[in-house]
Order: structure tokens, then C-alpha cells, then sequence
């Protein structure tokens, strides 16, 4: 392969590589955990105006903290979709030992809750699985420990791995998703032609001057079930919530996710979204997105907590001023 993009977004750093017939053209960084999905894009950008010409793309698969991982990978794989060309996955961790000179070590990285995600490496080699535990356990091994701050994944050493390895094919996620019971007394269910207008009030009541008119609201609602999936929440016999995604292409579409204010915090969203992913996964769609208001910060950590990457903003999509960030979710 002559010309190579590596990224790797699992540590507080957005890294990004660019090698040509060997030779490293590029290779930046920027430390800020919570600016992944707003530096990537700029580093790429950067790297293109250098060389539109990529072959491969090489992207650090963890291990790393869900959000910020599925940066990097979302990232990556859209664009080797894009530029129909090959991606494969790397072990982040592996990158990051890589210029490490030890005989035996262990390499660590910020797992949060104050545990790190680690393995151990000899003459190079990594010799176990990726684990996630307290860092006072590492320290029982009694052998060198080099944590992230003072070494990182390097792109460099991620694209180099990808041609003399086999790829990791899936994202490495060391915890298990956390159990989200569902929400006392409250009932799901396919959406009804009867729900139509207690919905259209929510509607309005929720969304004021930007609410989907009766007419919109029909409309979308009569592609259920060929091409769209509507859903309901109610509790004690009320309507309360409702959610549908709309699936004809390429791409599922979010089209609404909607609970009354009284019953936001609940979970109840996060079960309909669940299941309008469910459905969409059923369909075969390779992705999902949506439209988010900017400034939502209620809703924003729910959609990234499913792995959803902003891609895009569009101005006024809401009305004069009013921002909406396009948000997408890979689903194969």
C-alpha cells in the first residue's frame, strides 16, 4: 500500500498519520478527551490537502473508553466506505509499546472509574489479552508500568502493525455494557393509528413553533411498518413518549424521540432508542442517523452512549438560529 491514514482515538489524544511509500508525511495530535469527534475531521481535512490519494486506512481499536473510541472507528470505516479502499484494525495498545525498548513491561491507558486498561508485553510481544483492572493490581507484576501521558498510541506504529499483522475486526470493549432495567409501570408498544393525537399534542406542547404539523406527523406515521417503525411509551393507560426511524436506502433515519417532561430521566428513552436500533439492525441498514439539537445536552450523552458520532452540523434546520448536529451510528 503506498499511501496509508492512521488514526487512533483511544486515549484523550485525536492522533492522525499519513505514510507514503514508507515515508511519515504527516503525523499530528491533539490531547482533549472530549474533542474527538471535533478534531478528527479538521486532522483528516489536513492530511487530504497533502495527498487525496489514501490506499488504506489504519485505526487504533482499543482498548479505550466507548465514546471516544467509536470516534476514531465510525471515522474510519465511513471513509474507507467512502473511497471504497480497505481499513483494518490495530490493538491501540500495541501501537503505543511499540517504541518501548523494555525486555517484559506492561503498557496502560485511562479506563476510567479509576481502573486502567492494560496488557503485558515481552521483547515486544504482547503476551496477554487486553484487561481492564485497579491500577494497584498492575503494580503486583512488579515489572516496568508506562501509562498514557508519558507514551500514546502512536499512528506511526499503527499503520506499520496493520501491514505485518492480522486485523482486529471488532471494536475491543473490555467492559460490559452496563444492565439498564426498564422503567417501572411504563408499557412499550407499536404506535397506533389512536395515538396519533395525543402525539400531535405532545408534539406541540414539546417543541413549540418547530413541532411536525398534524399533516407531518400523519404522513411520516403511514410509512409504518414497510419502511418505518413507530413506537409508543404509556403509563397508566397515558401516551407519554414515542420514537420512530424511517429505513427505504442506505442509511435508518431517527426521525423523532419524543418524552413528555415528566418522565424524562427514567430510561425511557433509552429504551426506545434501543429498540428503534433493534429495528433498524433487522432491516440490514449499515447505519443509522439523526438530527439533534445543538445545545441538547440532556440528549446528547444518551445518542453517544450508543456509539452515535457527530458528522455534520446544518444551520437553521430547526428555524433562524437554531442549529442541528447530525449525528450517525454504524451498525455493521
Amino acid at each position: 500500500m503506498n499511501n496509508v491514514l492512521a488514526i487512533d482515538t483511544s486515549t484523550s489524544k485525536t492522533s492522525v498519520a499519513l505514510i507514503c511509500d514508507g515515508k511519515v508525511v504527516f503525523n499530528k495530535s491533539h490531547n482533549d478527551s472530549l474533542a474527538h469527534g471535533e478534531v478528527l475531521p479538521k486532522l483528516v481535512s489536513k492530511v487530504i490537502a497533502l495527498n487525496n490519494k489514501i490506499d488504506l486506512v489504519v485505526v487504533g481499536m482499543g482498548p479505550g473508553p466507548f465514546t471516544g473510541l467509536r470516534v476514531g472507528i465510525a471515522f474510519a470505516q465511513s471513509f474507507a466506505l467512502a473511497a471504497e479502499i480497505d481499513w483494518v484494525g490495530v490493538c491501540s495498545l500495541d501501537a503505543m509499546a511499540a517504541g518501548i525498548k523494555e525486555s517484559e513491561f506492561i503498557v496502560s491507558t485511562d479506563a476510567r472509574r479509576k481502573e486502567r486498561f492494560w496488557a503485558r508485553y515481552k521483547e515486544g510481544v504482547r503476551i496477554t489479552d487486553p484487561a481492564v483492572s485497579k491500577a494497584s493490581e498492575l503494580e503486583k507484576f512488579g515489572l516496568p508500568i508506562f501509562n498514557e501521558g508519558d507514551y500514546f498510541p502512536d499512528p506511526v506504529a499503527l499503520a506499520k502493525i496493520a501491514l505485518t499483522s492480522k486485523s482486529v475486526e471488532q471494536p475491543i470493549y473490555i467492559r460490559k455494557p452496563d444492565a439498564y432495567p426498564l422503567p417501572q409501570g411504563v408499557k412499550f408498544r407499536p404506535m397506533t393509528s389512536l395515538d396519533l393525537v395525543p402525539a400531535i399534542a405532545i408534539e406541540k406542547e414539546v417543541y413549540g413553533k418547530t413541532a411536525w404539523s398534524a399533516d407531518q406527523f400523519r404522513s411520516e406515521f403511514a410509512k409504518a411498518p414497510k419502511t418505518a417503525q413507530y413506537l409508543a411509551a404509556e403509563y397508566e393507560g397515558q401516551l407519554i413518549a414515542y420514537a420512530g426511524v424511517f429505513y427505504v436506502a442506505d442509511v435508518a433515519d431517527i426521525h423523532t424521540l419524543t418524552v413528555v417532561a415528566d418522565h424524562r430521566r427514567k430510561g425511557i428513552g433509552r429504551e426506545l432508542l434501543k429498540r428503534l436500533l433493534d429495528w433498524a439492525r433487522v432491516k440490514k441498514a449499515p447505519a443509522i442517523m439523526l438530527e439533534m439539537r445543538l445545545g441538547n445536552d440532556a440528549a446528547r450523552p444518551l445518542y453517544e452512549s450508543f456509539g452515535f458520532v457527530e458528522i455534520s452540523k446544518r444551520e437553521n434546520y430547526y428555524g433562524p438560529g437554531l442549529t442541528a448536529v447530525v449525528m450517525r451510528k454504524e451498525l455493521k
